[in-house]
């Protein structure tokens, strides 16, 4: 029974020896690998600030360039609206000389040859470039006398030359009674027009002038046209209220809109731009001693006149490649001051 005990005491004792062994054994090897687990961690998190560090400088980098860009671009744009704004006054200053030459002429008369009509190069202003061009408005139709208020309808022979030269431009006709509607007081529809019910469904809504249009710019909001058509019909149609169209400045498919007799005959225009080249005509009755023409002069002289009172002056700037625009209309009076009508810039 001794020796039973003692034999079990002595295996317990070697058991706990050999258990600490072991403990001391396995100690040192947990202990080791914590360390190695924070440092990993360590260097992942220093790895992923970094990179956001990275990110941040990046970011902020391409902020401040885009910044920078925008800021030099708008300070280019504002350059080059100030050069637009130079040739504009360059224009005024040209229709005011054109004017002291007039007064020194026992007959003036506004022709492509005066120097307000020549092209005018662009001239090198600090750094950028200052151009200037001017068109009178007398070569182009009023299209406001398509209606006439006083007698509260459309003018029937002014329907016919707008008709005639929207044929010749090859502009629909269509585009005639929703000009109507545009200009007459009422809201009844035309047949084929359109008035502000129509306009009031669009986005953005507006309503139609029922009035006269105070610049040729309400052509765009009219139903059916678009950029194109706009563009085209500018260069024909004014909404100044020149009562005359100028024969020495008129392109050819106005002249042909005047009279059927030079729709149908375009040999008879072409003599009119001929004569005109020769020499500006002087008196609207220099083109009834035309061959051909003195048929229909007494219908045709009425329309005409060889002066314009009003203009279109196109300032142009360019500076470091922004580039503006100023279009300014103004009416020159007899003394040869000017008066701002309209004032617009792109």
């Amino acid at each position: 029974m001794v020796r039973r005990g003692k034999s079990r005491r002595g295996r317990a004792r070697r058991l706990g020896i050999a258990i600490g062994r072991a403990g001391r054994n396995a100690a040192p090897s947990a202990v080791a690998r914590r360390p190695r687990r924070e440092r990993g961690i360590a260097l992942l998190a220093t790895m992923l600030a970094t990179a956001l560090m990275t990110i941040l400088v990046v970011d902020f980098t391409a902020s401040s360039s885009l910044a920078y860009r925008a800021a030099a671009n708008q300070a280019n744009e504002l350059r080059a609206l100030y050069l637009a704004r130079s040739g504009v006054a360059v224009g005024l200053a040209l229709l005011e000389r054109d004017s002291i030459g007039d007064a020194m002429q026992q007959q003036p008369y506004d022709a492509l040859t005066d120097i307000w009509a020549q092209p005018t190069p662009p001239v090198p202003i600090g750094g950028g470039y200052a151009a200037v061009s001017i068109v009178d408005e007398a070569r182009k139709l009023d299209i406001n006398q398509l209606y006439n208020p006083r007698t509260g309808a459309v003018d029937g022979n002014y329907l016919q030359i707008i008709a005639r030269l929207f044929e010749t431009i090859g502009v629909s006709t269509n585009l005639i009674p929703i000009i109507v509607d545009w200009l007459d007081p009422d809201s009844v529809t035309s047949p084929g027009g359109a008035e502000s019910d129509y306009y009031l469904r669009l986005i953005p809504p507006y309503e139609a002038r029922n009035g006269p249009m105070p610049t040729i710019g309400d052509l765009r909001a009219l139903a059916g046209v678009n950029d194109a058509t706009f563009m085209l019909l500018t260069n024909y149609l004014t909404a100044t209220p020149e009562l005359r169209i100028n024969a020495n400045t008129a392109p050819p498919e106005v002249l042909a809109a005047l009279a059927p007799e030079l729709s149908n005959n375009p040999s008879l225009v072409q003599q009119i731009v001929a004569a005109r080249q020769m020499q500006p005509f002087l008196v609207v009755t220099d083109i009834a001693n035309l061959p051909g023409i003195g048929q229909f002069a007494q219908d045709l002289t009425p329309m005409l006149t060889t002066r314009s009172s009003y203009f279109t002056i196109t300032g142009e700037g360019d500076y470091a490649g922004a580039r503006r625009r100023v279009y300014a209309t103004v009416r020159r009076n007899s003394n040869g001051s000017a008066m701002l009508i309209s004032w617009h810039a792109d």
